[in-house]
């Protein structure tokens, strides 16, 4: 992977933002919001277009310092009849710093109120895509930061409308190949559009070959000319929205919560069933779990997927205010010189932000504990820990409306019906039905016959409970071969073990071993306290064998292996929100949104080999692991 290299904000003798690396600049000298409204939105027709609509995607190839994304903000927020919700993807090679972006943006006082809020939401500069929500959830922004020429086939979208705006050709050629243009067919909706300020003749010559009519324009002020395209093909839209927004979630946990969240949030109605008398029972009652990423060196998809997971649920709980979290830090020391290496090369690696991950040395890493310890280690400056429970509640209370929360109550089996899926008691009786089902009741999950085909296995582990007073006191999460957590509601939080059985009752042992495990990395932590004085809490988590998510729809289990994961069949109207193992906190959001997402037929969140990746049909695959 190579490191993302962030732009530097620079300015031509005029005053007009300016790339040195490109030699170009970011807009017009002759006033960017207006060039924006020519350009891209009369060449696009909007907001004409999307008027009416229940949603509308454009997709833009160099976000640059937000120019365009804050006019089509604008243009949308004061249309009375703009499309329900509005998507902007938009990819970055460069990006920009949130502080440099609020300098440069002071140039446009009429954005200011919207540029804030941007600013303010502006994520990390790390790679991969980054989704941000404006206007209760319905102005969505999905930026992907990389290079358009290599990852423009990582989106997955159905597009209505085309910005084409990166440096010019004669000054990055990379960005207007025929083999981008080509990118833009496989996205392409029926009767979308694209506007350029270019008009060079290979760009037209690439355009037309990727199926787009063309037509010259009058340009922008001292431009003469400016270029719009129609797409010629009469193909059928291949991700249709849903005729219908009704759903059943199996689980109140918080993959099942964080999803009927989401659902709610784009209008769906949701009826959650939960066996329990209330939400966050089972694998989500502990009362603290850890968020933080897993960095791996070559930055596998375990490491992409936790990194964009983390920051996903860092922005759902900034809009719970009933959640109850802390970014305390979360210390991960190696365990032996060899990994402490290898975590240094990581960190050295991967270039990620300081507010995301730093390498501390055994010194800065006892300074930062309060304790002398033995090696270095990562550290997570905003990572900290979560309370699952007040996840799940606050997530389900946000939309009571829309949202029907069923407790103590036990779903006994599934059946199809005439394009309805029929949630059914043990005696037969019909607890709910709707056109789509969404399986989130984890470790559970097999013991329905549509879902029993799943490699999925119960992990139990357990966590214990020292009082507040136990030495040494924390203030960040500590992690090394345990972990260990800061007081929360009286309690120090420790654990946890790993078994795969089902007894559901604490074991002495296994308080002994957690903690055995934190006297490893402190040999006098939690002194004099008798692992049978303990208490804590046994949950059983749904472990995948490759430990990633298993989220998606579900595939017909009888499907030929050797298929492609796009050609498997699946059933219609079932889906599944499963495989969190310990994770559950770091996926949730993220795994909620992507549902969402693939049932809406909207741009996805995630690069496309990371949807594969967590694809139930990946099981299904001849060779897969």
């Amino acid at each position: 992977m190579d490191k993302l290299v962030p732009a530097h904000l620079e300015f031509a003798p005029d005053g007009t933002p300016f790339s040195t690396a490109f030699g170009d600049v970011y807009h017009s000298a002759h006033g960017g919001p207006a060039q924006a409204r020519h350009v891209f939105l009369a060449g696009n027709n909007l907001p004409t277009r999307w008027q009416n609509r229940q949603r509308f995607v454009i997709l833009e190839t160099g976000f640059g310092l937000g120019l365009n994304f804050l006019t089509t903000w604008q243009a949308w927020r004061d249309d009375p009849r703009r499309c329900r919700r509005l998507h902007f993807v938009s990819i970055e090679k460069h990006p920009f710093s949130a502080t440099d972006l609020a300098i440069a943006q002071r140039a446009w006082p009429e954005f200011a109120a919207l540029a804030g809020q941007l600013q303010r939401r502006w994520p990390p500069l790390t790679p991969g895509m980054h989704r941000l929500y404006f206007e209760d959830d319905q102005l969505i922004l999905t930026l992907l930061f990389g290079d358009a020429a290599t990852q423009l086939g990582d989106i997955d979208a159905s597009v209505d409308a085309f910005y084409l705006d990166g440096f010019s050709p004669a000054k990055n050629p990379e960005l207007w190949t025929p083999a981008l243009c080509r990118g833009l067919t496989r996205m392409a909706a029926p009767g979308a559009t694209l506007a350029t300020w270019s008009v060079a003749g290979e760009v037209r010559a690439a355009l037309e070959a990727a199926e787009f009519d063309l037509e010259k324009r009058p340009g922008f002020t001292g431009k003469r000319q400016m270029l719009a395209g129609r797409f010629r093909s009469r193909r059928p839209e291949r991700r249709p929205p849903p005729t219908e927004q009704r759903a059943i979630v199996i689980g109140a946990g918080i993959a099942g919560s964080t999803a009927a969240h989401r659902l709610a949030t784009a209008g769906w109605q949701v009826t959650v069933l939960e066996q329990a008398a209330g939400p966050g029972y089972g694998a989500s009652s502990n009362l603290a779990g850890m968020l933080r990423p897993l960095p791996s060196a070559d930055d596998n998809r375990l490491s992409r997927l936790t990194r964009a997971g983390f920051l996903a649920t860092r922005a759902l709980l900034e809009t719970l205010p009933a959640a109850r979290w802390s970014p305390c830090g979360i210390l991960h020391l190696a365990r032996e010189a060899e990994h402490e290496a290898q975590q240094r090369r990581t960190v050295e690696q991967l270039g990620l932000p300081p507010e995301v991950l730093q390498y501390l040395d055994r010194e800065a890493a006892g300074q930062r504990l309060g304790q002398p310890v033995r090696n270095g280690g990562w550290w997570f400056p905003s990572a900290g820990w979560v309370q699952p429970p007040s996840v799940c509640q606050a997530a389900l209370a946000t939309f009571p409306e829309r949202i029907d929360c069923r407790f103590s109550t036990p779903v006994a089996r599934l059946e199809a019906d005439a394009g309805s899926w029929r949630a059914l008691a043990a005696d037969g009786r019909l607890l709910a039905a709707a056109p789509v089902l969404i399986m989130a009741s984890g470790a559970a999950a097999p013991g329905f016959a549509q879902f029993a085909w799943l490699p999925q296995r119960a992990a139990r582990g357990q966590v214990s409970h020292l009082p507040a007073s136990a030495r040494p006191a924390l203030d960040t999460v500590l992690f090394q071969i345990g972990y260990a957590m800061p007081e929360v509601d009286g309690v120090r939080l420790i654990g946890a073990s790993t078994a795969y059985d089902d007894e559901a009752g604490e074991r002495i042992a296994d308080h002994a071993d957690n903690l055995a495990r934190l006297r490893l990395t402190l040999p006098d932590f939690a002194a004099g306290i008798d692992p049978m004085t303990l208490s804590g809490r046994v949950g059983f988590r749904p472990m995948s064998p490759d430990r990633l998510p298993i989220v998606g729809p579900m595939p017909q289990p009888n499907a030929a292996a050797n298929r492609r994961l796009r050609d498997l069949p699946t059933v219609p109207g079932l889906w599944c929100v499963q495989g969190f193992g310990a994770r559950g906190i770091v996926w949730s959001a993220l795994m909620a949104d992507l549902l969402l997402s693939r049932l809406e037929g909207e741009p996805l969140p995630l690069e496309s080999d990371l949807v594969d990746a967590v694809s139930p049909g990946r099981f299904l695959i001849r060779g897969s692991r």
